[in-house]
């Protein structure tokens, strides 16, 4: 009976812990989603992710067998003094998705303000596969790190190696909750993608959002990859600290959203005095 409550709760954690940190891709989703044509845009999402869903508890399954190997450095940086860091798969796949991920912010946020006319400014059109193809990688690279922390919560502790010992129960706690987070996914996926697209102000909150998810991530990947620059090393940006500017961000938007609404009154009021 403990075990069962202990398996049950572990379950709510791991399917609360997947929610929270699956709403930055959420964002991603709802942006490259817009590349295809309208009317296939919802199709994208909800099989996107329900792609993703599958190959996330693969991914699962591969994480545990070779987690050791996850860990062990590939490449090695020589340069003492200037550049100096140990690469292993887990910080090669976190950093190279971060810059992946700041990279697609940057190009957004520059495509929004080139364009002439916003009702126009999405005429290039990805296919639906190719739309696909992104939203499961970045899936992917967005629940890494959510697959190894559910390990160390669902896994039991050897007591001589301290290394993650992963039973058919844990596996299938973890398996479930990705099930659950991906459902959850799915069902908020269109929300996310409507809202955004009635309250255009909010993309560009949204983008720097994404933008600072991916500067989170490449700093977390620098910092697993020990990175040091000049003899400084690469620090990861702390969850509290990421939800802080989040938040600070939010306030903002929100605080000159209501002003511009002040000035534009202003303007009209005066427009019409005159």
């Amino acid at each position: 009976m403990d075990d069962l409550l202990h398996h049950v709760f572990t379950l709510l954690m791991l399917t609360l812990l997947q929610a929270v940190l699956g709403f930055d891709n959420l964002l991603y989703i709802s942006i490259e989603s817009k590349r295809v044509e309208e009317s296939k845009q919802s199709f994208v999402r909800k099989w996107g992710i329900g792609l993703a869903i599958f190959l996330r508890i693969a991914l699962l399954f591969v994480v545990v067998g070779a987690i050791e190997k996850f860990q062990d450095p590939f490449v090695t940086l020589p340069w003492e003094g200037y550049v100096k860091g140990a690469f292993n798969m887990h910080s090669f796949i976190v950093l190279a998705g971060g810059m992946f991920v700041i990279y697609t912010a940057i190009k957004e946020i520059y495509h929004m303000l080139a364009v002439d006319e916003l009702e126009h400014g999405d005429d290039q059109k990805n296919s639906v596969g190719k739309a696909m193809f992104w939203i499961i990688t970045m899936n992917l690279v967005f629940s890494f790190d959510s697959i190894l922390s559910a390990i160390a919560l669902a896994g039991r502790k050897d007591p001589l190696t301290n290394a993650p010992i992963i039973d058919t129960p844990a596996m299938v706690v973890m398996s479930l909750a990705i099930v659950f987070s991906g459902l959850m996914m799915i069902l908020l996926a269109d929300r996310v993608a409507e809202f955004l697209k009635r309250n255009r102000m909010y993309e560009v909150l949204g983008l720097f959002i994404l933008f600072i998810v991916g500067v989170m991530l490449v700093s977390e990947g620098g910092h697993l990859a020990h990175l040091e620059f000049w003899g400084h090393p690469v620090e990861a940006m702390s969850k509290s600290t990421f939800y802080f500017v989040i938040g600070v961000l939010v306030v903002v938007d929100i605080a000159q959203g209501r002003f511009q609404k002040k000035l534009l009154a202003n303007r009209r009021r005066e427009s019409g005095a005159h």
